[in-house]
């Protein structure tokens, strides 16, 4: 069973962060879904992806296939076999498909009320559906865990 880990940002924009946490889930060997709220949302993410570091690139595409590694998807895609979900700009993550994968994650700005407060309520709702969680902030200077449901490993 997987869990959630929500990542606050509050120094790091989302530009960095997603890239930073799309390179270590391709380092575990984890198949990726990148789930954004809307198109316009996908296709912002698509070009983040092709323009955050010069010297680097992370392969991903908007069409599944079996050397996809990073998908890119609206709320409504099919989920697919994949070890990770990574929802991002407030679109939702289910208990269920956390549940079927090693870790979901919930990627959002601490500098937006509205993104905190949704991210708030995916937490209560989640962790009642007996998601374990954890949350994760970077106001301390990199990435301190300060909250979690309970040992998730």
């Amino acid at each position: 069973m997987g869990a959630v880990y929500f990542y606050h940002m509050t120094r790091s924009p989302l530009s960095a962060t997603l890239p930073t946490l799309l390179q270590k889930s391709r380092d575990a060997g984890w198949r990726v879904l990148v789930r954004a709220p809307d198109a316009n949302a996908r296709d912002q993410i698509d070009d983040m992806l092709w323009t955050f570091d010069p010297g680097s690139f992370l392969p991903h595409g908007a069409q599944d296939g079996p050397l996809q590694y990073i998908l890119i998807t609206g709320p409504d895609a099919p989920r697919g076999e994949r070890e990770a979900v990574i929802s991002v700009l407030g679109a939702p993550l289910e208990p269920d498909e956390i549940q079927t994968c090693d870790r979901g994650m919930i990627l959002f700005d601490g500098q937006d009320a509205d993104a905190v407060a949704h991210a708030r309520t995916q937490w209560k709702s989640l962790t009642a559906a007996g998601v374990s969680a954890q949350y994760w902030s970077d106001a301390d200077r990199g990435w301190t865990m300060k909250a979690s449901t309970e040992d998730v490993g």
